[in-house]
């Protein structure tokens, strides 16, 4: 019997070592897999962001002008409102633009009127004192140089009695969809050429691109720089001359 005691204790002797030996085979596999897993499933990535602008000249110009009349009888007012914007129509033709090129609003029509108030400073009733009438011509062109010479040189009907109040003149480009397509491309590429330098220097090898994002258009006055951005983009009207910038990130993964 001692004898069988004796054979098992040294059998556990020389399977102790080797089952604890196999447990820490068996743990650093499980841990090896684990961060084997850990390093397959973390997405390592890189970004960057283009930026492409270019200067354009805006090819078409907006132009308001307001004139009104007054008087104690509407019929009058009417009168007087239908001939000035007879003079303007005929000012406006003598500098050569055609009748396409602008266009008059309905006439709009308020009443003057006076409170009147008893000796209590109670209202009693309002009375009408006359008719204020007014209406705007805009001008929409492609000859520039000619809107602004007509927005800067109303003299002419100021002197002949007509009410006349000019407005800013308005600058757009018409061809504005082409200019966005070519700066996206431009910014795209930008955006690409940005990675690969980043990718090369640190070592790393692009893999797929995991995602795009498009920038606001910025439309600023030429040379106007980057203060008049905005979260929503902006878009200039008061300037001929202009600047448009677009930016693209993009983001890849990396082997």
């Amino acid at each position: 019997m001692e004898d069988n005691l004796t054979s098992v204790k040294k059998k556990f002797e020389f399977a102790g070592p080797l089952i604890i030996g196999l447990a820490i085979v068996i743990s650093c596999g499980i841990l090896a897999g684990a961060f084997l897993k850990y390093k397959t499933d973390s997405t390592r990535t890189i970004s960057a962001t283009g930026s492409a602008s270019v200067d354009f000249e805006a090819d078409l110009i907006v132009w308001r002008g307001y004139f009104s009349a007054y008087s104690t009888s509407s019929a009058k007012a009417y009168d007087l409102i239908k001939k000035q914007a007879s003079q303007v129509e005929d000012y406006l033709y003598n500098k050569g633009l055609s009748e396409d090129e602008y266009v008059f609003s309905a006439v709009d029509i308020s009443e003057s009127t006076l409170n009147n108030y008893d000796e209590y400073g109670n209202f009693l009733n309002s009375t009408v004192q006359g008719y204020n009438l007014s209406q705007s011509v805009v001008i929409s062109s492609s000859n520039i140089d000619l809107v602004e010479d007509i927005s800067r040189d109303i003299s002419k009907l100021l002197d002949s009695g007509v009410e006349l109040t000019s407005g800013t003149p308005e600058y757009y480009c018409t061809a504005l969809d082409e200019i966005k397509l070519d700066l996206i491309e431009k910014a795209t590429e930008n955006a690409k050429t940005r990675v690969s330098i980043i990718a090369d220097q640190s070592g790393a090898k692009l893999g797929k691109l995991r995602s795009s994002n498009l920038g606001v258009f910025q439309i600023t006055a030429r040379n106007s720089g980057t203060s008049y951005y905005s979260y929503d983009g902006y878009l200039d009207t008061t300037s001929r001359q202009k600047t448009a910038t677009i930016t693209v990130k993009l983001e890849y993964d990396i082997r």
